[in-house]
């Protein structure tokens, strides 16, 4: 079996919550074992992905008046509403021992939830690119991606959900749309308490959980406390994680807010919904030819900064589909950009949707 360590932080803060794995993956070596972490926020937030634009996707004014804080994570995805009702489990594991596709990738690390799951008497099951589902519902959901020399993939156990704030959290165009994303969360989302009618002691979830860890995975998993180091990187992470800059952050250099800058200067927004996601594409189109382009999304992209990559690579491209399609293919082959789910077809559609109306 492969050494690894398992190290447990309890509950801890909401900002805590996301910087531990940030912290563990930005203090890992290449020869250091892999880690496995888990973690319960004591207090509600929100967390976005990492390609996601925050305003686009989140009502910041309900979040502001509701004490909501707002962390944008290190790891594709979508926004989620996160509290003590999803116990996070992380996978830490230096980036030269991962050999999949990340379709492969989450399966695999899916595995050991799924088992706890089951073990508990919740039929669930893995539901490609990277959902666990139990009675057709979603349970839970993983994330992966690449922090320093480690890739991470991430998850929680389902404990409870609050779905009402949920959909207030989401940004919503208009009230019938905010109460159609009630409706689908409660159509579409299941929890522990939901299935089993009350959620297991969380010392019984863990044991389980690690026993599956190491069954699923061959790792003998022994008990460890964080290094100076990762606790140096951990308090960096927070830092890093809740500044505005990063959380804010957006990538469109040109113009933006204006349809029609300029005779022949256009801004428009595209959406397209791929297997893997989401993707939004904001096109500033000069003359027929793209001219700037942000793309986004709740996608999963491998590495971090491969979306902007393949953003600016399409710049002068001409807005025709299989110009579009080409280009997306030829630099996702070159830079060696991994997007499980997600095909250039997707990408062209996405961005000739911003001219669709015109």
């Amino acid at each position: 079996m492969a050494r690894a360590r398992f190290i447990d932080f309890g509950d801890t803060d909401p900002l805590g919550s996301q910087a531990v794995y940030h912290g563990l993956a930005r203090a890992m070596g290449e020869a250091d074992d892999p880690v496995l972490d888990m973690v319960r926020p004591d207090g509600q937030y929100v967390c976005i992905g990492a390609h996601q634009e925050l305003e686009k996707e989140v009502n910041v004014e309900f979040a502001e008046a509701n004490g909501l804080p707002i962390y944008r994570r290190h790891v594709g995805g979508g926004t989620v509403l996160l509290d003590a009702g999803q116990y996070f489990w992380h996978f830490v594991v230096p980036t030269d021992e991962v050999d999949s596709t990340p379709e492969a990738l989450f399966e695999r690390y899916s595995q050991p939830a799924i088992d706890t799951y089951q073990h508990f008497g919740v039929d669930a099951t893995y539901a490609p690119v990277n959902d666990i589902v139990a009675d057709g519902k979603k349970i839970g959901g993983t994330g992966a991606g690449d922090i320093g020399e480690a890739t991470v993939i991430v998850g929680s156990f389902m404990l409870d959900f609050d779905v009402e704030r949920m959909a207030e959290v989401v940004r919503a165009p208009s009230e019938k749309f905010q109460d159609k994303m009630y409706q689908t969360l409660q159509e579409n989302m299941t929890t522990m308490r939901t299935q089993l009618g009350e959620v297991p002691p969380l010392d019984e979830l863990r044991a389980v959980f690690r026993d599956a860890v190491e069954d699923r995975l061959g790792w003998e998993l022994r008990d460890d406390v964080p290094t100076d180091e990762e606790t140096a990187a951990i308090d960096a992470a927070r830092d890093e994680l809740s500044d505005p800059d990063w959380v804010h952050r957006k990538g469109l250099r040109g113009p933006e807010g204006r349809a029609k800058v300029k005779e022949g200067v256009h801004v428009g927004e595209g959406r397209h919904k791929a297997t893997g996601g989401l993707i939004r594409a904001t096109v500033v189109d000069s003359d027929g030819t793209i001219d700037d382009l942000v793309l986004s999304g709740d996608i999963q992209v491998l590495p971090e900064t491969g979306l902007e990559a393949l953003a600016t690579d399409l710049v002068g491209e001409p807005l025709e589909g299989a110009a579009i399609r080409d280009a997306v293919a030829e630099s996702i082959d070159r830079r060696g950009v991994e997007l499980p789910g997600v095909t250039p077809e997707d990408f062209a559609a996405a961005i000739l949707d911003s001219i669709a109306d015109r």
